[in-house]
């Protein structure tokens, strides 16, 4: 490879570094210990120092020589006295570059191989660890891409420099995603292997709610209103608890907005997902009650604090709220205050409590 086309090299070099998004810098050094190797194929000298020119490709090799106390071969030892006239605080077992090698003739030939094999499959390595650094902060987190294929079972979303795997039980059941069009998506799980980040995304997550409320609700960003906690029905409901330390703040309605304005960017995107919004409170007979809306009047007691366990009485009129559409309410308002809730209609438990009395006289 002559001077000309070891500039080309270059020129084409820097363009897939910076298409790449991969340190330069990396590239050179593993041409440098390339064209060294090739070099000591070459010649069969085993102490060899290459340095590439990154703008020009020019290459230059130099003898390296071990400092030891007592030189036996001249060519690749040198003592620590002389070593120390040239590099000052140089120890014992270093290794100092000498004098520049005579590069044979035919060693462009030979070292424009190496460099272009080298170069290939450096760059590979140096792009996978770019992504896993540039993804691997991304887990919980939100990100848009493009949906780019799909087979059985999974989409595949472009997500510009890798690609994520959504499963089609992650998405919202109600929704039909079309191929190429762009898609939100929650990073569910991120592993980091030898071929780069693993991706798994889904739609259906809670987390997925919770990002986008954080987006579109500027308090939930900015701490000013706090998100305890989400459950979530996916394609029917949720139920977000919020509340504030601020006594000027309604953390309600501020998620929901005037009009329901703030949440309705939320809503579309959930395909029609209804959400409650909820007070929490530290205590957990309030939370307990306010998780059971729309239910009112709701009587709540702790069973049992260690196991969680707590008891809800509700009226006639108030009862099918309570509990919900096969039991999906109460499932929620459990999920969300971690307690297992057990509904119970307020006149059966006062019958029952009648007659333990009678029983106990």
């Amino acid at each position: 490879m002559n001077s000309k086309q070891m500039k080309e090299f270059m020129k084409a070099l820097e363009s897939i570094v910076e298409e790449k998004k991969v340190d330069k810098n990396i590239v050179i050094e593993s041409m440098e210990q390339a064209m060294a190797a090739a070099y000591k194929k070459e010649t069969g000298m085993p102490n060899v120092t290459a340095k590439v020119d990154p703008v020009t490709g020019d290459i230059r090799l130099y003898s390296n020589r071990t400092v030891v106390e007592e030189v036996t071969n001249e060519e690749t030892e040198i003592s620590l006295e002389d070593a120390q006239k040239l590099v000052e605080g140089i120890e014992l077992g270093e290794v100092i570059i000498g004098n520049e090698l005579q590069i044979p003739t035919n060693f462009g030939r030979v070292a424009a191989g190496t460099a272009k094999q080298i170069v290939v499959q450096r760059i590979k390595e140096a792009e996978k660890q770019s992504i896993s650094e540039e993804f691997q902060d991304k887990e919980g987190e939100l990100m848009v891409g493009t949906l780019s294929r799909e087979d059985q079972n999974n989409y595949f979303v472009d997500l510009g420099r890798c690609s994520g795997i959504l499963p089609k039980d992650q998405i919202i059941p109600s929704e039909k995603l079309e191929m190429g069009s762009s898609v939100k998506v929650y990073v569910s799980k991120l592993e980091i292997g030898p071929k780069g980040p693993f991706i798994m995304l889904s739609r259906s997550h809670y987390g997925f709610v919770k990002r986008l409320l954080e987006i579109e609700i500027p308090e939930l960003s900015d701490g000013t209103i706090m998100l305890y906690s989400v459950a979530r029905d996916a394609g029917s409901r949720s139920k977000i608890a919020v509340y504030t330390e601020y006594t000027n703040v309604d953390p309600i309605g501020a998620v929901i907005g005037e009009k329901g304005r703030r949440i309705a960017n939320v809503l579309k995107e959930l395909s029609g997902e209804k959400i409650d919004v909820i007070l929490y409170d530290k205590d957990p007979v309030k939370f307990i009650a306010n998780a059971l809306s729309p239910a009112k009047d709701v009587k709540v007691s702790i069973k049992d604090e260690t196991k969680k366990e707590a008891l809800a009485l509700v009226n006639d009129k108030n009862l099918s709220l309570a509990i919900g559409k096969k039991g999906q309410n109460v499932k929620l308002a459990s999920r969300l205050t971690h307690y297992k809730i057990e509904v119970k209609p307020e006149e059966q438990e006062n019958t029952e409590t009648t007659e333990e009395t009678s029983v106990e006289e």
